[in-house]
């Protein structure tokens, strides 16, 4: 095939219409805008990118999408659509419709439309940290608050036990820190990842976020955390004039 274009970088947000714990969650209002707009507005003020999409396969996200400054090449096809179907799928096929139109990418960003807190200033460290460790992947972490090593577990009477019994009587401040993917983008290197199939990978790297930056949201109380938190950090929410 002969390739017409060949661009830098791409922003992917999946965005699809199903969503069992949230009804409509990609659209719903956080603070005065649909909550994929922040992901959208994020991508377009860090002017990292040539293209910025949402893959979808609805028909309203895509309208929505489009009004706050995406594309919308293509609706997602039903494979890709279901609950089984993996971040990593959708990316491939987003990558080889461009493909398939003659154009080829260096870098991808895969961003979630749940993510309020993602910022140009994120998307523009990650960048140069995928450019200067020639990564593979690059994603924000958060330390985990208490030692994992120290993790207990409970049967189904309330008995506990320990995961990792040599940890027992460490002392916290001398066992190793962890961490845990905040779940809000993926930059990442377009021919490892189609060479890897995966976005984690061991020649990943990852930038330490405060967990106040983020919120994981997959009930009402998250949605509510994460409109508190998005106040207490001073950003000003999003009102629509009338």
């Amino acid at each position: 095939m002969q390739f017409k274009n060949s661009m830098s970088n791409i922003a992917i947000i999946p965005a699809r219409g199903g969503s069992k714990r949230i009804p409509r969650k990609n659209i719903r209002d956080f603070l005065g805008k649909p909550i994929i707009f922040y992901s959208i507005e994020a991508a377009i003020k860090s002017n990292l990118f040539d293209e910025i999409i949402v893959s979808t396969d609805d028909a309203e996200i895509a309208e929505i999408a489009i009004k706050y400054g995406a594309k919308v090449p293509f609706l997602r096809s039903k494979e890709n659509s279901n609950d089984f179907a993996t971040t990593a799928s959708v990316l491939l096929e987003v990558l080889n419709w461009y493909k398939n139109e003659g154009i080829l990418f260096e870098s991808a960003i895969c961003i979630y439309p749940c993510s309020p807190f993602v910022s140009a200033e994120l998307f523009e460290k990650a960048n140069a940290v995928l450019k200067s460790q020639k990564a593979d992947c690059v994603f924000p972490v958060i330390k985990y608050g208490h030692p994992i090593q120290r993790a207990l577990k409970l049967d189904e009477n309330g008995k506990m036990t320990v995961f990792f019994d040599e940890f027992s009587n460490a002392r916290t401040q001398d066992l190793q820190n962890s961490f845990h993917d905040a779940g809000m983008f993926y930059f990442f290197d377009v021919n490892k990842f189609i060479k890897n199939q995966n976005l984690r990978t061991n020649n990943s790297f990852a930038m330490e976020i405060d967990e106040n930056m983020t919120q994981d949201i997959d009930s009402e109380t998250d949605w509510r955390l994460a409109e508190l938190k998005y106040k207490l950090r001073g950003y000003s929410p999003h009102v629509e004039a009338h």
